[in-house]
């Protein structure tokens, strides 16, 4: 991922009705961690990446690859 901002990530965080703390919590991280991710100020560890695909139903094609 580059530092741009996810917009699938959040795209897909709010076509599943989950708020940023939820998506949170269900993956184990802070809600300032998915702000982070969102914004492109943190590239996720690939065990992050895969439990936010699995949060919200996504392949890692779907949300981090162009």
């Amino acid at each position: 991922m580059n530092n741009q901002k996810n917009l699938k990530i959040k795209a897909a965080r709010t076509l599943a009705g989950l708020t940023q703390a939820d998506l949170a919590k269900a993956v184990g991280v802070s809600r300032q961690t998915i702000i982070a991710v969102e914004s492109g100020k943190y590239n996720p560890t690939i065990n992050l990446c895969i439990d936010i695909c699995k949060a919200l139903n996504k392949t890692l094609d779907q949300l981090f690859w162009e």
